[in-house]
């Protein structure tokens, strides 16, 4: 019994030490497809995020493609470093 209690503890130890990756996946996807579908909803963010220049729809949209892109090469990290 006590060494089963042992394995389980190890295998969540193991999941939750390595969870920040997908979480960050998921993270990226999200914002990066909310930014080309709802690129006015993200426009106040980026306003007061890049206070000097002046923010606009292209500016969201590029940020919203490196996002996606960030999250492709993120989960494909996860799919060939994690095994």
């Amino acid at each position: 019994m006590r060494a089963s209690s042992l394995k389980i503890f190890l295998r969540v130890g193991f999941v939750m030490n390595h969870i920040w990756l997908p979480i960050l996946v998921q993270f990226s996807l999200t914002f990066g497809i909310a930014g080309l579908f709802w690129p006015e909803k993200f426009l106040p963010i980026f306003e007061l995020l890049m206070f000097p220049w002046a923010a606009s729809h292209r500016l969201v949209r590029v940020h919203s493609v490196a996002a996606l892109l960030l999250s492709a090469g993120l989960f494909a990290f996860l799919l060939t470093g994690m095994r």
